[in-house]
């Protein structure tokens, strides 16, 4: 069985990305692999793509799936 790839979206945050996925650029470069990483979703990151938590009080958010009818 292989890993399951899991993006979590935060509230008020980034996207928390978990599972064996490989990141590129739009030239189709490849970023360092990592088990797990957070991508940021606001902008204000000095370290982009990736979230450095720059967002703090600064960025709103709240995503939810929606909820399946029984």
């Amino acid at each position: 069985m292989s890993e399951e790839v899991i993006i979590k979206v935060n509230n008020n945050g980034s996207f928390r990305v978990t599972g064996p996925v490989k990141l590129v650029d739009a030239e189709g470069n490849a970023f360092p692999e990592k088990k797990a990483f957070s991508l940021c979703r606001c902008g204000l990151s000095a370290s982009m793509p990736y979230c450095d938590g720059n967002h703090k009080g600064k960025f709103e958010s709240v995503v939810q799936a929606p909820k399946e009818e029984e």
